[in-house]
């Protein structure tokens, strides 16, 4: 094979960038900014959406869709909303094209087409949707609205990386409506609990839970709560967010539901969403030099069977085996792909499949079917080993299990491993430079002084971490008083 991979010391960035298109993933498109999400890329995605949408159902949410444009009045009411995207947003100002009269070949917008009023293509959907609910909200009986979308959004990035950061990207976003502020508070912080229980339990990435700081939390929301992961080189990753949005745009879309007492109130609201930026956080968490490394529950194929043999006969004799360990695989709901094609060699096929991320690779050949015997390879630790084909089911279902554990408690050794305590900006600076990672550090509370760490060092406060010890200390910065640190990195 002909896909060796740049190595993670060499330069993780190339690293990551050749993974994605060598492992079919995912690969550039004609339109800049936006990429081709591929046929085995997707079927991660799936995988995670399809895990995701039971979370969200089993906590009582439905699905809907809205629409993908916005008019700009819209999107205008809720002014901190539409100023923390203007700079982001792609905008429809025409509705149809027409032949140049100078250049018969070339088509041209007709300014003749021009709209009554312009459409925001959705970089969020808050405006869209509370503009709808304030028809669907009249009583406290309409209340809780639990609403989830499976959308794409635009968000007009000019420097893109492949899932991490592009024009045009997948994600869900719910949003829901509540008559009490605590009623709202808690479905935050549900949400963020879902998102974390996913990340950790599906992904096998450990995350950090915390609260943004006023000047990170999403624009138009009183507070978001955030979930933030490590990667390998040491820089950080906001995985998902849950935005406590207060009355703000039931107050913009004047949204205003009847109490129980027959008194008018402003609804609460929550918006909370992940996208297939996780795709990236799943590659950079567990990958290797060698290529994709997947947990098992969203590997999209569990285990490979390779066939070794000679002639027709050979194959026969193999794939009779091979189909009856595939049965009984499928049978414990893992899923198996057999390749039995002949138009390439098996050591090209275990290269293959190591590259793609496969968590278990079984081989099969001629004389083991003589000894009664298969060789199992795993993925996570590039070990292998030869085992009975008696109980061969119940061994590959308790080795996956095992592989998804490996992979989470090698990733939390390693968050552990990356995080540091510091008490000086001098510190704080070296550690930077040395390791990245993340730092703990106590900081004064202000904005000014979180600008000026950002400026001086690219590094920006993550989180206040929930349920934080509470300790005295003074700010690394500025030296004034401080009770607790909070989590800064350098992020993506």
């Amino acid at each position: 094979m002909s896909k060796e991979l740049t190595t993670r010391a060499e330069d993780y960035s190339k690293w990551y960038n050749d993974l994605v298109v060598k492992a079919d993933l995912a690969d550039h498109s004609a339109v800049r900014g936006c990429m081709v999400i591929k046929p085995y890329g997707y079927s991660i995605w799936e995988n995670m959406q399809k895990a995701l949408d039971k979370m969200f159902k089993d906590t009582g949410h439905q699905n809907a869709y809205f629409p993908l444009f916005i008019p700009k009045s819209l999107f205008e009411a809720e002014e901190k909303n539409a100023e923390g995207f203007a700079k982001e947003c792609a905008i429809v100002t025409h509705y149809r094209l027409k032949t140049d009269p100078n250049n018969k070949g070339k088509l041209i917008v007709d300014p003749e087409a021009k709209l009554e009023e312009e459409l925001i293509v959705r970089p969020t959907s808050e405006a869209i949707i509370w503009n709808t609910y304030k028809s669907w909200i009249q009583s406290y009986r309409d209340l809780p609205i639990l609403v989830n979308q499976w959308a794409n959004v635009v968000r007009w990035e000019m420097r893109t990386r492949l899932f991490l950061r592009t024009a045009e990207f997948l994600w869900q976003e719910g949003h829901t409506a509540h008559a009490t502020k605590e009623e709202a508070i808690a479905e935050t912080k549900q949400m963020l609990e879902v998102y974390a229980d996913f990340v950790e339990n599906w992904m096998a990435v450990p995350v950090v839970k915390g609260v943004k700081t006023a000047n990170e939390r999403f624009a138009g929301a009183d507070d978001t709560y955030c979930i933030e992961a490590l990667m390998q080189d040491g820089k950080a990753l906001q995985a998902g967010t849950s935005h406590f949005l207060g009355q703000n745009f039931a107050k913009a879309f004047d949204v205003k539901y009847v109490t129980k007492d027959n008194k008018q109130e402003y609804v609460w609201a929550t918006s909370w969403g992940v996208s297939t930026r996780l795709m990236g956080a799943l590659v950079m968490s567990h990958s290797d030099d060698n290529g994709l490394v997947l947990p098992p529950k969203l590997a999209s194929i569990q285990v490979v069977i390779v066939p070794i043999y000679k002639g027709d006969e050979g194959l026969a004799k193999v794939s009779e085996v091979a189909n009856d360990i595939k049965k009984k695989l499928q049978a414990k709901g893992i899923s198996v792909k057999y390749d039995d094609r002949d138009s390439q060699r098996p050591g090209w096929k275990f290269a293959e499949y190591e590259l793609k991320g496969i968590p278990v690779r079984i081989a099969i050949g001629e004389r083991d079917l003589a000894n009664g015997t298969v060789e199992v390879a795993r993925r996570d630790t590039l070990t292998k080993e030869t085992v009975s084909i008696e109980g061969i089911d119940s061994l590959i279902e308790n080795l996956l299990t095992e592989i998804q554990n490996n992979l989470f408690e090698k990733a939390k050794a390693r968050t552990q491993q990356l995080t540091t305590k510091v008490d000086s900006f001098d510190e704080f600076k070296k550690i930077l430079d040395e390791k990245t990672g993340f730092i703990l550090a106590h900081w004064d509370g202000t904005s000014e002084t979180e600008e000026k760490i950002k400026e001086e060092t690219k590094a920006t406060i993550r989180c206040i971490p929930l349920n934080n010890e509470q300790e005295t200390g003074v700010c690394i910065y500025s030296g004034k008083p401080s009770t607790q640190r909070v989590l800064f990195a350098r992020a993506y």
